[in-house]
């Protein structure tokens, strides 16, 4: 089958009305969360994980990606309007966004916003469709050993990219590994770490782990807060721009959608670096870069543009490879296992209408955002005055009755609130939890494909570097290893994950 053909394919599977309605969801869902700041996509997707239990796995993931890039449209919204960046990825646009709505342009910019975004999102989506037929070639060549290699090199990576302390990172990984392995070993039937609890010998549920450690470690979190800004809302004006606008916003929308579409195919780099690398850029090489700081369109143009391109492209290292570039990745890594979907390159072969359904998906939820983004601002502002008292609670209660439904066992209850508590105290250590769930995830694949690979090969370990594919991963991993060592790099790293906070 051609690109054509499995671009029809997908047509057909995400234009029916259930997908449609789902993708609508998604999309109204994230730019929501996007508004409200501190919530973000991978508290709201942990939240209702459990929910998409008992739905087809297509609508599901469906929904939980257009979750993820609406935040990103979402994100802009306040940043523009009243000065709070709704997501961390917009935290440049605060500031020219803010400028240009003091200045009374507040419509422009956010019209600016949304333009640059969806046509950086349709860019990035157009990309992920242009890997995906190569690497299904290449995935008829994938063995346990290659699958092994890949997975560490996911792993190496989600190392070498996390800001903070290497140490830590490789610690949260191994900690997930730990958990991951909790349960009967399905080989020798072996109990493993279940310490005499019977509700642990099928293992640690990824639902319980992610809704613990990102929901209730955030609710918690979030109690430090002492009062809650006041918000006002500013007058919206004109959202046409002029002529002179869009001949100034094309240039910095096209290097944003190239800046972030390259980066966000790195695991770990996100929508965050990719907009303030694309902010930098625009301060060296726009006409107009005197004016940055102080209301210049390109201002946000270019992050926005970068971060929604980033959020596509993310989907390719995730979708075509089985390989989580962020903690948001890896929950809907997590949605495919829970739905029985097993990840990594041979999806685009076993499930190809999930596979291109949820790529012409993303065409589509970027045309309801777009759609969306715009008349729906007077309303996303005024969700701003809620109270995070109550959101705690909305939280902590919604969390409660996804687990219980997943598998109605309170225990699970109890086992996620220890974890929360856990992700609370990782995150006073500046400890990031998103490795964990990486390790999590990908552990226990490691380890059947390393003793598959070893069966096979009758114990022979030269099976990994003997094959040109694992080789490649192996070097790989060596690389990014030496690259999170190497002090000039883990400087210049930590410096950008500082300006990000």
């Amino acid at each position: 089958m051609d690109i054509f053909a499995n671009l029809q394919l997908g047509l057909q599977t995400a234009v029916t009305i259930e997908n449609l309605g789902f993708a609508l969801v998604g999309c109204l869902l994230g730019t929501l969360i996007g508004v409200l700041p501190g919530m973000g996509p991978l508290v709201t997707i942990s939240m209702l994980l459990p929910f998409t239990f008992g739905m087809d796995p297509i609508s599901a993931l469906i929904m939980l990606a257009g979750i993820y890039y609406g935040g990103a449209y979402g994100g802009s919204t306040t940043a523009i309007l009243v000065n709070v960046p709704g997501e961390t990825s917009s935290v440049v646009t605060v500031i020219d966004g803010h400028k240009m709505a003091q200045q009374g342009r507040a419509g422009v910019a956010i019209c600016t916003a949304a333009i640059g975004s969806f046509f950086a999102g349709c860019v990035g989506t157009l990309l992920l469709a242009a890997f995906a037929t190569p690497l299904t070639r290449l995935a008829l060549e994938f063995g346990a050993a290659e699958y092994f290699s890949l997975m560490l090199l996911g792993l190496v990576g989600a190392v070498s990219l996390t800001s903070g302390s290497t140490l830590s990172a490789i610690g949260m990984i191994l900690v997930g590994i730990m958990l991951g392995l909790v349960g009967t070993d399905v080989q020798t039937g072996i109990q493993r770490f279940v310490f005499d609890q019977p509700q642990l010998w099928d293992g640690i549920d990824v639902v319980t782990l992610a809704v613990g450690i990102f929901a209730f470690g955030h609710a918690v979190s979030g109690l430090r807060l002492t009062q809650d800004a006041a918000v006002t809302r500013p007058d919206v004006g004109s959202v046409f721009p002029t002529r002179q606008d869009i001949k100034r916003m094309v240039p910095p929308i096209l290097r944003g959608t190239m800046v972030g579409s390259a980066l966000g195919i790195l695991p770990g780099a996100g929508q965050a670096i990719a907009s303030f690398i694309s902010y930098s850029l625009e301060r060296k090489v726009s006409r107009y870069r005197h004016e940055m700081g102080h209301g210049a369109i390109e201002g946000v143009a270019a992050p926005e543009s970068a971060n929604n391109a980033a959020a596509q492209t993310a989907f390719i290292p995730t979708l075509t490879l089985g390989i989580p570039g962020s903690g948001t990745m890896a929950l809907l890594l997590g949605a495919m296992v829970m739905h029985n979907i097993q990840p990594g390159p041979r999806v685009m072969v076993s499930n190809p209408d999930l596979f291109w359904g949820l790529i012409v998906s993303m065409w589509i939820g970027n045309l309801f955002l777009l759609i969306l983004n715009i008349p729906l601002v007077g309303l996303w502002v005024q969700l701003l005055r809620i109270p995070y008292r109550f959101l705690f609670f909305a939280i902590i209660m919604f969390s409660c009755f996804g687990i219980f439904a997943t598998n109605f066992s309170p225990f699970s209850i109890y086992l996620a609130a220890g974890i929360g508590l856990v992700g609370y105290v990782l995150k006073q250590f500046e400890c990031e939890p998103a490795p964990l769930l990486l390790g999590f995830i990908l552990g226990p694949m490691m380890e059947e494909n390393f003793r598959r690979t070893l069966i096979l090969s009758e114990g022979e370990y030269s099976v990994f570097v003997t094959q040109p594919i694992s080789l490649v991963f192996l070097v790989g991993s060596v690389g990014l290893l030496m690259m999170a060592l190497f002090p000039k790099i883990r400087q210049k790293r930590d410096e950008v994950a500082i300006e990000d906070a």
